[in-house]
């Protein structure tokens, strides 16, 4: 079932007092009136354990700790771990946002930020939420098996959750290529979701392993990365993968590429 908009429990972690103000003003707008605050991770984690919102939206550098950490502590609590998470930050370095991107973030915004483009975020976090089955032909999504590759525990549990509200239950993991080729040597998959960047072996070349040296040449592979080299991107291209996407990805357009890749 869908959610919306002013149905949503968001909590706001932010030091500033102004940004708290202009965050919970665009929400306002947006029809979002159950709102708490907290200044620092510490608060916001114990207030989530009273009150567990839909959505975070955190700043990146907190008093006390920073958002990467903090939706770290949140994925490692079981109560709280399917909370959705969005980060608004001015912090453009690969190395600082990467981490949270892995960590299974909905959406970055950056500062300043526009309502529509919190709209956008928004809505993003509601496809999260989505339980709407994937519409799939000539495929019954609960009999599809699934191969998620990733070197991020975090990472593979969001792609998990995300496929799971769109009835697809059946899944294997692996944390890198190396891994995911021993996994194809045992059982055929009907689709692969694998990471860019991993040790011992990475997307790419795992790519071109599977399409010219296993007896599953065929698979669709969706890669879902942060990698923002071009040229990296490109090289994946030719590797014969099915489809690219970003991460933070959105859930509407991972279900379009599935429905596009089983059409």
């Amino acid at each position: 079932m869908a959610r919306k908009l002013e149905e949503l429990m968001v909590l706001i972690v932010e030091p500033s007092t102004t940004q708290r103000k202009i965050i919970a003003h665009y929400l306002n707008n947006l029809g979002i009136e159950k709102l708490t605050y907290a200044d620092t991770g510490a608060l916001a984690l114990a207030q989530m354990q009273d009150y567990p919102p839909d959505l975070v939206i955190s700043a990146l550098y907190l008093p006390d700790t920073t958002g990467t950490e903090l939706i770290k502590n949140i994925r490692e609590d079981e109560g709280l771990k399917e909370t959705a998470f969005m980060l608004i930050s001015s912090e453009t370095r690969f190395r600082y946002l990467d981490p949270i991107r892995q960590a299974g973030v909905t959406a970055i915004l950056p500062k300043p930020f526009s309502q529509q483009e919190l709209l956008i975020a928004l809505n993003t976090t509601l496809d999260y939420y989505d339980t709407r089955y994937v519409d799939l032909d000539n495929f019954d999504p609960e009999n599809i098996d699934v191969l998620i590759v990733d070197d991020s525990r975090m990472a593979r549990n969001h792609i998990r959750r995300v496929l799971q509200n769109m009835g697809i239950e059946r899944f294997t993991e692996a944390v890198d290529g190396i891994d995911a080729l021993k996994q194809l040597s045992t059982r055929f998959f009907d689709l692969i979701i694998t990471d860019y960047n991993m040790p011992k072996m990475d997307g790419k070349e795992l790519i071109e392993r599977i399409r010219s040296n296993t007896n599953q040449s065929s698979i669709p592979i969706l890669m879902v990365t942060s990698e923002e080299n071009n040229n990296r991107l490109a090289a994946v291209q030719n590797a014969g993968v099915s489809a690219v996407c970003d991460k933070p990805f959105e859930p509407a357009t991972v279900r379009a590429l599935i429905q596009q890749v089983f059409a």
